[in-house]
Formats: structure tokens, C-alpha cells, sequence
């Protein structure tokens, strides 16, 4: 690395507040003093600096968990630095072995095709379309060919491979590692070297796969990155990261109304870590916000204004408010304006059987279990019968807090 390119150049103050906008909320920043450097130099000279973040396809919706490291691609774009959205499209086809305790299917090139198509649309919600370089890792994965990929392969050893937590403990534990699962790491640090990278950001499940890049730079001559990783963002139960598997998260592309309920349904102490990773307000804001509520102020006012604007930046500012009345409206009991309507015979129906069949259960067995905990209604009263039948009618069907039914039996 140029030693001189990077500390020759004076450090201000305004490199510092970026800085301090880069380390919120994060992780690590590794090394945090070359990080600094660049940003004189690129105050300095008036370049900007190549930030990247790769994601990989493997599903075609993304979550507000993801959104954690693009609300700093965003911070750090606002600073004037040109943020690259690299869709894994490649190393999709390998499959990533971070934090895996087995071999990872592959995607086929059909299936990461479906849903790379819908993965910046998403994340432009987030990022500035007009500012972000949007790239595919094929562009110089696929021209690598065998013997590029063996001359990338002679670059790191197995033992150092190894090292890495994943690895290490599935060969420990006799569980089979494929060597296909060697070169996902070789080839997310390969992009580095591909785009120029100076910061690359991710979880801090990648961090190994980060450190990756900014070895293969110097090995390819280039001035090395640095890496910010951000923590995982615990989903709706507050214990398990947020994820679709664990049913805890918030689609991005779920309607307004389900997306404000959900935030507020987040627990007081979590609701912090939120404002400070998802949250655009300044870190003053938050802090002067968090005092009120410690001096005695509602702490559900600030939740409302924290569901207000994640709602608001997928949606809208007048579709936040509606959800915040729908809410409201819900809470007294009230039925939300447009709720789904079903036909259905074979009256008298039981409930659980109507649960069922309205879609509102997902099975006989459930449609008992929230009658007995008492999350069920018709017509606003509660349903605490299991034998109760419906006869012939229109009725009003409620289940939980959020999912209603006008259901027509005949």
C-alpha cells in the first residue's frame, strides 16, 4: 500500500464528523484509522471513495434487516461517496457457507435471475437510484475462467481457510464440507479487487469474507479496504435475528397498515437499537428523544414516531398517517375500513372449520387454540365457545389485532 497517498493529507474536522457517521450503529470499522485517512484524502482531492455492499439473491424479498447496512450505504452516500449495490449473481451460483452448518444448495441461474430483478427496486427505497453504481459480480467472475479461478485459488492457503469459525467447526464435527465452498470467499474478496473497492460493508456473519477482499488487494497491488460490519438486527421477538424463517421480520414490501402494527409491536428496551440502526433521525435526536421518555413521557410516542417513518420511507408520509389511525381505530375495537370478503356455505359452520376456510387459521386445530386464548371475535364480541356454529349471515370475523374477515355464509 502507498503509505504516503493516504497520510499526507491533513485531517479536518469534517473528516471526523464522517467519521462519527460511519462508526454509528456499527459493529467494527477495520482499521479505523486508514478510514480515516481516506476520508482527508478524498476531502483533499475532491474524489470520492468506492464503497460497496454485495448481497446475494438467494430470495426475492428483502426484509428490514437488510436494510441495516443500506441505511449506511445511504449515510455514507449523503457524504458524497459513490456507493456500489453488487448483486451477487455469481456467488449465488456457490452459495454462501457463512455461518452455515452444512453444504448450501446452490440456486440455479433461473432463481437468482427471479430474484435479482426485484432486489434493487427494493433497496432503492433505501439508497439515492440517481448516486448508486448498481453491478453484477458475473461481469468479471464469469471472464475469470478455470485457469484465472486457479491462479485466484493460489493467492490464500487452506489452513488460513480454516480459520474461519464455519469451517473449523463442521470439519471438527465430521460434517461434510464441499470445496466448491472454499471459493465464495476467495470470490466476494475478488469483487473488491474487481470494483476498487475502499470500504466494504456487511454483517457481522461476513466479516471473514470482508477481510478476504481487502487481503486479495494487497496481493493484486491494490491499496487494501477497510470493512465496517454492522450488527444483526434482532427481529419482532427481540431474541433471534430478524429472518422469514423465524417469521420475526417486516417485509419491505408488506402494505403500510401490517408494517406500522409490527413496529409497534417491538418491545420498549429493542425499540433503541432500532431507532439508532433503522432510523434516519441524528444521533442528538434520538438521545434528546430517549431522555423524555426517561423523564416520564409515553415511551409508546416515541414507538409511534419510530413505526411513522420506517412506514413512511416504504410507503408514504400520508400512508403512515393512515396506519397510524388505522391503528388507532383497531385499538377501540374498530374495523379497519377494507378488510377481505369471503363467501362461504355449508351453514351452521363451526368456528374453527370457518377460521379455517376464511383463511384466517391454518388449520382446525390452530382455529381452536385462539378460541381458547381468547383471540378471536365475531361482530366484536369474543368467541370463547370451541362448539359455537354460525348459522346463515353476514359476520365480521377478527382474529388477533390485525386480521379481519366480512364473511358471508350461507
Amino acid at each position: 500500500m502507498n503509505q504516503e497517498l493516504v497520510t499526507k493529507f491533513p485531517v479536518t474536522d469534517r473528516a471526523r464528523e464522517a467519521l462519527a457517521v460511519s462508526l454509528r450503529g456499527c459493529e467494527e470499522l477495520i482499521p479505523q484509522d486508514e478510514w480515516l485517512k481516506k476520508l482527508a484524502r478524498s476531502e483533499a482531492t475532491g474524489v470520492p471513495l468506492r464503497i460497496k455492499l454485495g448481497l446475494d439473491p438467494t430470495a426475492p424479498d428483502i426484509h428490514v434487516g437488510h436494510t441495516v447496512v443500506l441505511n449506511k450505504m445511504r449515510q455514507l452516500q449523503d457524504l458524497g461517496h459513490t456507493v456500489i449495490f453488487l448483486i451477487g449473481d455469481f456467488t449465488s451460483l456457490i452459495g454462501d457457507p457463512s455461518g452455515r452448518n452444512n453444504t448450501r444448495p446452490p440456486l440455479t441461474a433461473e432463481q437468482i435471475k427471479a430474484n435479482a430483478d426485484t432486489y434493487y427496486r427494493q433497496a432503492s427505497l433505501v439508497l439515492d437510484p440517481a448516486r448508486t453504481e448498481i453491478r453484477y459480480n458475473s461481469e468479471w467472475s464469469d471472464p475469470l475462467g478455470a485457469r484465472g479461478m486457479i491462479e485466484l485459488a493460489a493467492r490464500y492457503t487452506v489452513a488460513r481457510m480454516m480459520e474461519r469459525n464455519d469451517f473449523h467447526d463442521r470439519f471438527k464435527a465430521g460434517t461434510p464440507i464441499s470445496v466448491h465452498e472454499f471459493l465464495y470467499p476467495l470470490m466476494q474478496g475478488y469483487d473488491s479487487v474487481a470494483l476498487k473497492s475502499d470500504l466494504e460493508l456487511g454483517g457481522t456473519d461476513q466479516k471473514f469474507n470482508l477481510l478476504m477482499g481487502r487481503h486479495l488487494q494487497v496481493e493484486y497491488g491494490q491499496e487494501p479496504q477497510c470493512i465496517l460490519t454492522m450488527p444483526l438486527l434482532e427481529g419482532l421477538d427481540g431474541v433471534e435475528k430478524m429472518s422469514k424463517s423465524k417469521n420475526n421480520y417486516i417485509g419491505i414490501s408488506e402494505d403500510a397498515n401490517t408494517m406500522f402494527a409490527k413496529v409497534l409491536s417491538i418491545s420498549d428496551v429493542l425499540m433503541w437499537k432500532w431507532f439508532t440502526l433503522l432510523s434516519f433521525k441524528t444521533e442528538a435526536e434520538i438521545a434528546a428523544l430517549k431522555k423524555e421518555v426517561e423523564g416520564g413521557r409515553n415511551p409508546k410516542d416515541a414507538k409511534v414516531a419510530l413505526a411513522k417513518e420506517i412506514t413512511a420511507r416504504f410507503h408514504s408520509a400520508g400512508a403512515a398517517d393512515a396506519a397510524e389511525q388505522d391503528f388507532i381505530n383497531r385499538s377501540k375495537g374498530g374495523v379497519p375500513d377494507e378488510i377481505p370478503e369471503i363467501a362461504l356455505s355449508g351453514a351452521p359452520l363451526g368456528m374453527a372449520a370457518l377460521l379455517k376456510m376464511a383463511g384466517l387459521a391454518a388449520s382446525t386445530g390452530e382455529g381452536n387454540r385462539l378460541i381458547e386464548g381468547g383471540g378471536v371475535r365475531v361482530d366484536s364480541s369474543v368467541v370463547s365457545d370451541k362448539a359455537l356454529k354460525l348459522g346463515a349471515g353476514i359476520y365480521v370475523v377478527q382474529v388477533g389485532k390485525r386480521k379481519f374477515a366480512r364473511v358471508t355464509l350461507s
